[in-house]
């Protein structure tokens, strides 16, 4: 493998005839499906400065990139410090390719249940998250008007409410 470039959080390499991205000190990433005892999915929203737009998307984030941590461990970080909610029950889902094509991370996805609200969210000092708790009924309304008005939906959120709407029959 060829490092075509090195950075402080990505590289660029070259395997063959792909090229591609690595994550550099980080052992993976946690996207966290999340449901209030009120029935409300929890969403959060940031400006993502590659597509150059504000973008929606379930609460996730790295995994170990702070120090050594599970991917539970760090899945109930990022659900505290995005949303402000904690988890009683960290359900481990599945693990799969963020985007193949793209990059070699994996991301793991986690359901979560027995939340409970005890911090403010919106992420750390360089994070500007707003938390959206949006009813379930409904939910697929108000993310067709989200995209309507220029946000960017993450399709994983539709993966998302899949396993929620499973869990609820």
């Amino acid at each position: 493998m060829e490092t075509l470039y090195s950075g402080r959080f990505l590289n660029m390499v070259r395997e063959g005839g792909w090229e591609f991205c690595e994550r550099v000190n980080q052992t993976g990433a946690v996207m966290i499906f999340a449901l209030t005892p009120d029935d409300n999915v929890l969403l959060v929203e940031e400006f993502r400065p590659p597509i150059g737009k504000q973008s929606l998307c379930f609460p996730a984030g790295l995994s170990g990139d702070a120090g050594p941590e599970s991917e539970e461990a760090a899945a109930r970080r990022e659900l505290l410090e995005e949303t402000g909610y904690a988890a009683e029950t960290m359900q481990y889902l599945f693990t799969g390719p963020s985007s193949p094509g793209l990059t070699s991370e994996s991301l793991s996805f986690y359901l979560a249940s027995g939340l409970r609200k005890v911090a403010a969210g919106g992420g750390v000092e360089n994070e500007n998250i707003t938390v959206h708790e949006v009813p379930l009924v409904g939910i697929e309304a108000w993310l067709m008007a989200q995209d309507a008005a220029g946000i960017s939906i993450d399709p994983r959120i539709f993966t998302g409410l899949y396993f929620i709407k499973s869990r609820l029959t």
